[in-house]
């Protein structure tokens, strides 16, 4: 490696031992402010939250306290701090800028390992973003499990599964498998790295899916909706290929960068976008008995704009969620438009993940979102 190189992996170091010192400092000096209002209202909360199943938790002088409907919740913001399971625009953004700052941390680790400068990697890379939305399906699936009945995982053991930590746990899978390629590579017993890494995260979500379908039918509590897996992969599957194909045809240099890649970000945020819009509006119009909510603030805010936007009638006719799908699509064509030729080859492998980051932001809830309703949870 080069100074510049070393220097890099220095700063980024340093940063996060900084930015990790600061909270843990503030976090003794002002622990009401720094660890009540901030790390536990919007991050760690909403996770203890989650793995409890519980709309909320409070924390007190006393302890931490669960509730299990809102207005349990919003009449204990007297007493405590409340964390409410799910994201707010503190949490989103508080992740967005750490995604950002964790990918120059993984793009100095890649530099070091020599590796992902060809695009083969990212297509071996797309099981795990799989993998890991149906990861996510497992924990909702032992949160489904009634009274009296013991779940596959408990606290603290499926915080591991429960976002933002499911990124974490799937990056470590995701960089063993990697490791276990290129070792098989360097021993000759494989030609190159990333099939090897594709073949674990297949199997990886081969194994989980398998699990999903053999709980629908030995339990009571998960059932197996085929109608939605059929709906969003088909549906997903239409939208991508035909927006591909309209691009390829009447503005062909935007295809020209990504190539096959752009097919696999726009399948993967129109798999997030079918999959909202299926579970808030068309569920019991195919025969699913529940209904789904937005959990995403960025969702919801869209929804809410389309209800005060159109009259009732076509709003009901149409659903509400539908230009979250649309929403996504744009994004998705802007992706592939920015990564022309030019950016592959002056700078492949910072270019191939970030267009791993681009496609998992969408395929891995997504594919939470698509199982979990194809599963009744």
């Amino acid at each position: 490696m080069n100074v510049d190189e070393v220097t890099a992996e220095k700063a980024w170091l340093g940063t996060f031992v900084a930015v990790v010192t600061a909270l843990v400092v503030g976090s003794i000096a002002l622990p009401r402010l720094v660890y009540d209002r901030f790390i536990w209202q919007y991050f760690w909360g909403p996770v203890y939250s989650d793995a409890h199943d519980a709309v909320c938790a409070v924390k007190t002088d006393g302890g931490i306290e669960l509730f299990g409907s809102g207005t349990a919740c919003q009449a204990a913001t007297d007493t405590g701090t409340v964390a409410y399971t799910g994201y707010t625009l503190v949490s989103e953004a508080g992740y967005m800028i750490t995604l950002v700052f964790m990918l120059v941390g993984v793009l100095l680790l890649l530099e070091r390992l020599q590796v992902a400068e060809d695009r083969e990697l990212f297509f071996a890379l797309v099981p795990f973003m799989l993998f890991g939305g149906a990861l996510r399906v497992v924990e909702d699936a032992s949160d489904a499990a009634p009274s009296g009945v013991d779940p596959a995982m408990t606290y603290p053991l499926n915080t591991l599964f429960i976002s933002p930590i499911i990124y974490v746990t799937v990056f470590v899978v995701t960089l063993g498998a990697l490791l276990a390629g290129m070792t098989l590579q360097r021993r000759g017993i494989t030609g190159d790295y990333y099939r090897p890494v594709g073949v674990i995260g297949s199997v990886a979500l081969a194994l989980t899916v398998i699990y999903l379908f053999v709980l629908a039918f030995t339990v009571d509590y998960v059932t197996f909706y085929p109608q939605i897996l059929v709906v969003d992969l088909v549906g997903a599957s239409v939208i991508a290929y035909l927006i591909y194909v309209a691009i390829d045809r009447y503005e062909p240099e935007i295809n020209a960068g990504t190539g096959a890649i752009g097919l696999v970000v726009l399948w993967g945020h129109a798999v997030d976008g079918v999959a909202n819009v299926v579970a808030a509006d068309w569920t019991n119009a195919l025969g699913h008995p529940l209904t789904y909510s937005a959990k995403h603030p960025a969702n919801q805010i869209i929804i809410n704009i389309t209800e005060a936007v159109l009259p009732a009638n076509i709003a009901t006719a149409l659903g509400t969620s539908w230009p979250f799908l649309l929403v996504k699509m744009v994004v998705a064509v802007g992706i592939i438009w920015l990564f022309d030729e030019r950016i592959f080859e002056e700078s492949p492998r910072y270019t191939v993940l970030l267009l791993v980051a681009a496609v998992a932001v969408g395929l891995g809830p997504g594919t939470r979102d698509m199982l979990r309703v194809t599963f009744g949870i």
